[in-house]
């Protein structure tokens, strides 16, 4: 279809939420948004949302699986795997993220990056790689697997931004040694650098956003704070990594909102801190995603970490910490929704236009508006999703 008219729907706006107007695709992109419907549109097709809600397709920022593959696993099969299935929770972009792993597995992981960019890969549009790990601090390592972590060096990472066309961001704990050159030369090739896994002070953050960090992962998780600094310091008590990011307006962040990582007051926090323009959502979902409960790996199956599903969550064997979500960005947007009683529109943002600008995609994809790619979600008033729209075409509906 070439020119479709969206009606009988409520369109989620980046401000607001339309009743009773229309929304107009022509050849792939948003051609208008119509405050009404109008009454003559010759050869246009029309699409009755049967009173459902009409949203911008979701921006995943940090997503290793789904449907048991990892982006990892080393076949060029494992990405259109994964893109297929979180297509169906809505999410229209995505960041394929690495993990930490031998060099030369990262470079395949890149190299089939920028393969999906240029072909597809059926699914979910690939923005670009998330080069995650192995530039970690071990103490803050969570469920990755300690044996490659490394700092950053010049030879290597020399070879990673050989790729930069296909990177889009890249983290790096700064308390690292080479952390402060690895942003710089990320940032002179146009990569988005952000800091995770790490237990830094709050004077290593600061420094690291005069270097050119301007994102935090997966804020509250493998991380420090006042309470883990304070085992090796001496009074008055500093702040580290989450302190700092929830006071920079420099900063935006993340949250891995399933319900499980996060309780509800921690959610009302970050939105209430960092607002629906500096806080994404986020999966950092693992290929346990639409998969029963068991045993899984978490990275590369020869040498990754072990893991169980269970509960709706990923766990780690001795089942004392959680490895990795297992639920899609529908599923957060319900969670974020519920915890924060924020606007809708707010929550959406969040989920699309935010994650769209962090990654400096949000002139193409992100919100209903005209000239943008026509991403869009069908979801019922209980925000499940019914149908999927890629470039203005039906891309994934729900057999339920």
């Amino acid at each position: 279809m070439t020119h479709v008219l969206f009606v009988g729907g409520r369109i989620v706006l980046e401000d607001r939420v339309l009743d009773g107007g229309a929304l107009e695709v022509r050849s792939g992109r948003i051609a208008a948004v119509h405050p009404t419907v109008p009454a003559n549109l010759p050869g246009v097709a029309r699409v009755d949302l049967n009173g459902g809600l009409l949203l911008p397709g979701f921006v995943d920022l940090h997503i290793h699986g789904g449907d048991g593959a990892d982006f990892m696993d080393g076949p060029w099969e494992s990405f259109p795997t994964v893109c297929k299935a979180h297509l169906r929770h809505g999410t229209t972009s995505l960041l394929p993220t690495s993990c930490v792993a031998t060099h030369e597995r990262i470079l395949t992981f890149l190299k089939h990056t920028r393969r999906a960019m240029t072909e597809g890969t059926g699914g979910a549009r690939v923005l670009g790689a998330h080069l995650y790990g192995p530039y970690f601090a071990e103490p803050a390592k969570g469920c990755h697997p300690a044996g490659a972590i490394r700092p950053p060096t010049l030879p290597e990472y020399g070879q990673y931004l050989e790729f930069a066309d296909a990177v889009a961001t890249a983290t790096v704990a700064p308390e690292l040694p080479g952390a402060e050159d690895f942003v710089r030369a990320c940032r002179a090739r146009g990569v988005v650098c952000t800091m995770g896994h790490s237990h830094c002070t709050w004077d290593q953050a600061e420094a690291a956003i005069d270097w050119g960090v301007t994102h935090v992962d997966h804020l509250y998780c493998a991380m420090s704070d006042r309470a883990r600094l304070r085992q090796t310091q001496t009074f008055p008590m500093r702040g580290g990594l989450l302190e700092a990011t929830l006071h920079f307006d420099e900063l935006t962040t993340e949250v891995i909102a399933d319900g499980k990582h996060l309780a509800p007051e921690l959610l009302r926090l970050a939105y209430r801190c960092k607002g629906p323009d500096r806080l994404a959502i986020v999966t950092d979902a693992s290929r346990a995603l639409d998969m029963p409960d068991g045993h899984y790996v978490f990275g590369p199956p020869e040498d990754g970490s072990p893991f169980w599903k269970r509960d709706g969550v990923g766990v780690t064997p001795d089942g004392l910490a959680l490895a990795s979500s297992v639920v899609g960005l529908d599923h957060m947007l319900r969670v974020t929704l519920a915890a924060t009683k924020a606007p809708l529109p707010d929550v959406v943002r969040m989920a699309s236009l935010t994650p769209a600008r962090i990654a400096g995609r949000d002139r193409d994809i992100g919100s209903l508006a005209a000239g943008k790619r026509a991403d869009l979600v069908w979801m019922r008033p209980d925000l499940s999703v019914l149908e999927v729209w890629l470039d203005g075409e039906p891309a994934y509906r729900s057999s339920e």
